[in-house]
């Protein structure tokens, strides 16, 4: 049986933890060279992606349109052998459209209609929220209930979700006409914000390379849904020392106004800072990335690794910093900065 194949509940008691986190390396880099076959780059993607997975955290991805965002998306959900959903999000999108609802139907032996709950494509283990600013509010906010509490309530019901359960969803930073921002409540659900960024020359040669030849990928499944949830145990078994809580509460705090710690250049550029659910997010993603860096402590280095994705859609930056054209990554880099070399 595998290391990772055991209750969770009782992972400490019974599973070697180094033999553990040696697998889950191992298996990382496979996933890793199983997707370099069908994605080109995005190493740094990928691995927020996969502290995601671990943290059971849900994403924003934001990038321009054709950087295979919703291929690498759908290729992890195959390799992983998870159920996934691609929803289309446009203007006209109903709250119904994401979580189901009722029908009538009729029983012909008997004549006898009822109504019978119909799921969403919102029941999978993970699904992709494509271009999610372009639908009204009403219609993202049928989210939220699911990403918090794994669960959807319609008509007085309550219905689980599939377990693992994750939302990536992705936007594009260019248009404005027709898109609705998301809520601050909303955006603090999402564990990270990642910018996918344009490929290298090198890379997108590459990409020019297959997607103009006979090239077919061939990829094997690395996890499933159960090892996911192994692994999502494990995390919560990483070593954090005390100078490690500190420097994850430290940094969060240290981006609200009120406290008094912002660089003397940017104490009129924050509007609110980053609330609690930052500095959570920022130690559970450094206990997994030290797990895929086969580690079995955090370190300090693991939460300046994982800030700025963290950050960046918790910070509101103010009018100033606009005009300025300075923005939250801006911000977060200098305060992670002032906070590293105090510590020094």
């Amino acid at each position: 049986m595998s290391n990772l194949e055991r209750n969770p509940r009782t992972l400490s008691q019974d599973v070697d933890i180094n033999k553990a986190v040696g697998e889950i390396h191992e298996r990382y880099g496979e996933l890793q060279r199983q997707l370099s076959q069908v994605i080109v780059g995005m190493e740094d993607v990928t691995e927020q992606l996969m502290i995601a997975v671990l943290c059971r955290g849900h994403c924003i991805l934001q990038g321009m349109p054709g950087l295979a965002k919703t291929l690498l998306i759908s290729q992890m959900a195959s390799l992983m052998d998870l159920t996934f959903h691609r929803i289309q999000f446009t203007p006209d999108l109903m709250p119904a459209d994401i979580t189901g609802g009722e029908v009538l139907e009729e029983d012909r032996s008997t004549g006898k209609r009822e109504f019978r709950f119909v799921k969403g494509p919102v029941f999978a283990n993970l699904v992709l929220a494509d271009e999610i600013n372009r639908t009204p509010p009403k219609t993202q906010s049928s989210l939220l209930e699911a990403m918090e509490e794994r669960q959807v309530s319609v008509s007085g019901q309550t219905f689980k979700l599939p377990d693992p359960f994750f939302v990536l969803a992705t936007q594009n930073p260019v248009e404005v006409e027709g898109t609705y921002p998301l809520p601050e409540a909303q955006l603090d659900r999402f564990l990270f914000k990642i910018k996918v960024t344009y490929p290298t020359r090198e890379g997108e040669r590459e990409i020019c390379r297959r997607q103009t030849t006979n090239y077919r990928p061939v990829t094997e499944q690395v996890f499933d849904a159960d090892m996911v949830l192994r692994m999502q145990a494990l995390v919560r078994e990483v070593i954090v020392s005390d100078h490690v809580y500190d420097a994850a509460v430290d940094l969060a705090r240290n981006t609200r106004p009120e406290e008094g710690r912002l660089p003397t250049d940017l104490r009129n550029m924050v509007q609110w800072g980053a609330g609690p659910r930052a500095s959570i997010a920022m130690l559970m993603a450094a206990k997994a990335r030290a797990l895929l860096n086969k580690r079995v402590h955090a370190t300090t280095d693991d939460v300046r690794h994982v800030a700025l994705p963290i950050m960046r859609h918790r910070i509101i930056p103010t009018f100033n910093a606009e005009a300025a054209g300075i923005d939250t990554d801006s911000i977060i880099t200098q305060v992670v900065k002032g906070l590293w070399v105090s510590a020094a």
